[in-house]
């Protein structure tokens, strides 16, 4: 008997799916849990999925899609909804976890920009998109080291931002931790700010702020 005890009825009650775990689940779990949330809602997703698991995961299913950078495995996807979010990121070593976000966020059923590399060493490269990052809805800021981007980008917009820090950055960085502090700490007010690599929660989150209706 099975030890899955998936929450089927989320996407009724919060109008977004359950999304599988994989970090610390066989293949075989993952497998399973993707196919009953296929079943039930036409589409499924499942974060943290290692290659190998992936490997299996598609031999037994025979379908979806697997991104090695994101480490997301796709089963189709939601309908298209409305909203413009954006998903910046200061170095290409953050990739990984910005595309977790963006991919999530199609996952979902919306479209999502990307502007990579524009870290705070050189701010032309981020005012250059300051047109593209003011006609958003909601703005994912991606950044390890320091992570000064989001405060950056906190005091450009009016629009929600939800910071994501990386465990990318030398030794002082302690793994992430660094940039955490600094967000939580920045002097941009109503900064949110995600756990350290949480691609995926940044992408729920800004995905909760598109869904709220706006009088």
């Amino acid at each position: 008997m099975s030890d899955l005890n998936l929450d089927l009825d989320r996407l009724q009650r919060q109008g977004f799916p359950e999304v599988v775990f994989a970090r610390g689940k066989t293949a075989a779990q993952t497998t399973e849990a993707l196919q009953r949330l296929h079943q039930a809602n036409g589409h499924a997703l499942a974060t943290g999925v290692l290659p190998a698991i992936a490997e299996a995961i598609q031999k037994a299913l025979n379908h979806g899609s697997y991104d090695a950078c994101s480490k997301l495995y796709r089963v189709g996807q939601m309908p298209s909804r409305a909203g413009r979010p954006v998903v910046v990121s200061a170095g290409t070593s953050d990739q990984p976890v910005a595309e977790e976000a963006a991919q999530t966020l199609e996952y979902l059923g919306y479209e999502a920009l990307r502007i990579r590399d524009v870290g705070v060493a050189g701010l032309h490269r981020l005012t250059a998109r300051l047109e593209d990052l003011c006609n958003s809805s909601v703005i994912i800021v991606v950044a390890g080291m320091e992570g000064a981007l989001a405060s950056v980008v906190g005091g450009l917009v009016s629009q929600p931002v939800v910071a994501v820090p990386t465990s990318v950055g030398y030794g002082s960085s302690f793994e992430g931790l660094a940039a955490l502090l600094a967000m939580l700490n920045s002097c941009a007010a109503g900064v949110a700010v995600m756990n350290i690599d949480n691609g995926f929660g940044a992408a729920m989150m800004a995905a909760r702020i598109l869904q709220t209706p706006r009088e």
